[in-house]
């Protein structure tokens, strides 16, 4: 391996041993990174660091861009193959809640409060639609395949700016298909960030799969993926 490879391979390493306890920094500190205490940790002056990473926030870019392509990777990997759209959805929703239960510090990075002070760049918007956009897709699969269940068609000012969305992004679909999409990225993200942050502790504490299981029934039925919740 020539010069230039050997040395882009070792900062390729270094980056990844940064991110690592960094991620190690989330679980005890939250996003109130600091790194010094990065640097500290690995046995390296901070001034090393800042060759990798010229701030805490790109250095926080670059970990909220590995949860976003990490949990929707995930995603995209169980809804492959199903058999129909419905088990497409139901499949990468349990993924997604799957990946938060093993890391519930990254979900709470990237799903969580925002951060104080950081401003998320361009470069996280691709990363960060992964999983909607693969809701969105399975949502106009069905809806091109004729396997929805028609629903009363929404209005209001809403409904207008959705059509927008509509017949900018999607073939044919209804500001209603676009409505009950984006519903059901917000019941998945809602019932993991209840779940993760103990909104269900005195309510359901034995099968909590099977209570998000019904949550997520009740978003494909909202869809039309479904003709009972």
């Amino acid at each position: 391996m020539s010069a230039p490879g050997v040395r882009a391979r070792v900062r390729a390493e270094m980056t990844e041993e940064i991110k690592i306890v960094a991620r190690r920094h989330l679980a005890t500190d939250g996003a109130n990174l600091s790194l010094r205490a990065v640097a500290r940790d690995l046995g390296m002056a901070s001034s090393a660091v800042y060759r990798y990473f010229a701030s805490r926030d790109e250095l926080l870019t670059a970990l909220i861009i590995d949860a976003y392509n990490s949990v929707g990777e995930q995603a995209e990997q169980a809804a492959r193959d199903k058999t129909d759209e419905l088990a497409a959805f139901l499949g990468m929703a349990h993924a997604v809640r799957e990946w938060a239960l093993n890391d519930p510090h990254q979900w709470a990075l990237i799903y969580g409060s925002p951060v104080p002070g950081y401003q998320a760049p361009q470069d996280t918007i691709g990363p960060a639609t992964r999983v909607i956009l693969l809701i969105a897709s399975l949502v106009e699969s069905a809806y091109t395949n004729g396997r929805l269940t028609e629903r009363p068609p929404i209005t209001g000012r809403y409904a207008e700016e959705l059509a927008v969305i509509a017949e900018r992004y999607t073939t044919g679909a209804t500001p209603r298909l676009v409505a009950a999409a984006l519903s059901a990225f917000l019941h998945l993200s809602g019932a993991l960030s209840g779940e993760l942050f103990g909104q269900l502790t005195a309510s359901v504490e034995e099968d909590r799969r099977g209570f998000f299981e019904f949550q997520m029934r009740g978003a494909a039925y909202l869809i039309g993926m479904t003709d009972a919740p």
